[in-house]
């Protein structure tokens, strides 16, 4: 098994980054992939013009890659914001503008997943506020990925990389699926399960997915420390895929990890290319 039996794509936002956005989907063509997924590209507003939408998706089209997952506007996202939609006043509002673009964006891509970052606790504002407000919000995002046929995924990061991220569990993030789920009664609310957020919290990786592959619409992979490609670190990724193929996951394996110093090209080697393209 190891990762022969695995549907991997490629994160444009972390990997290939040493490329202009529209050159990267052809990058990871090159690589052998044909699927990729993405963290929202345009950082600086959540209502790009319909021209670079267009571009985008031309270049994806032109590379023959399938965009998996997609997220929604998520603020300063690399950098010091981790999602938009529980951040009252301004952030909330951008996240609420870029819901039905993105959406729109990615029923035009095919794309059947869409990830909705939860956002930094902020100071001065009680958390049950800020809860509020997310609740509201995810379900209006729930309602668009209906729309669209696709999935609603909320994540878990991990706490010593982003110590005001409230979700920063297994069971926190479920919390919040299960909360989605029964305002929305739709059932398309996900878990985003990133094996490398979850280890890096210390938590037992064969418990979460024994008990939350059911509800898991996403897997995330990097190797810890480092954030690395599998085999950089410690994490027996292989078998942890195993254990999630056995348990009845049969969704994407996103590569979301870093390629160091050198090309991202290069940092594949780990993964033979007759395993790259989705089967």
């Amino acid at each position: 098994m190891g990762y022969t039996d695995q549907r991997f794509n490629v994160n444009l936002s972390i990997l290939f980054t040493e490329l202009p956005l529209l050159e990267r989907p052809a990058a990871a063509a090159a690589a052998g992939f044909t699927a990729v997924e993405l963290w929202w590209p345009w950082i600086e507003t959540p209502t790009p013009d319909r021209s670079e939408l267009d571009a985008l998706k031309k270049a994806l089209d032109d590379a023959g890659t399938q965009l998996v997952g997609l997220n929604f506007y998520a603020g300063q996202l690399p950098g010091p914001d981790r999602g938009a939609l529980s951040v009252p006043g301004e952030e909330s509002d951008r996240f609420r503008a870029n819901i039905d673009v993105a959406a729109d964006f990615a029923a035009s891509v095919g794309c059947k997943a869409l990830n909705a970052l939860y956002g930094n606790r902020v100071d001065g504002v009680d958390p049950a506020v800020q809860d509020e407000l997310a609740l509201e919000n995810l379900v209006l995002a729930a309602r668009a990925a209906d729309r669209i046929g696709a999935v609603l995924l909320v994540e878990a990061l991990n706490k010593p990389e982003s110590p005001r991220y409230p979700l920063v569990s297994a069971p926190a993030a479920i919390e919040v699926v299960d909360k989605v789920n029964a305002a929305t009664g739709l059932g398309n609310a996900k878990f985003l399960l990133d094996l490398y957020h979850l280890s890096m919290n210390g938590e037992d990786l064969h418990e979460v997915i024994e008990k939350y592959t059911d509800r898991t619409g996403h897997v995330q992979i990097a190797d810890n420390p480092g954030r690395g490609a599998p085999g950089t670190g410690d994490l027996d990724l292989a078998g942890l895929l195993d254990r999630l193929r056995k348990a009845g996951y049969e969704g994407w394996v996103g590569l979301e990890y870093k390629a160091g110093d050198r090309p991202s090209a290069e940092s594949f080697e780990w993964l033979p290319r007759p395993q790259r393209a989705a089967n």
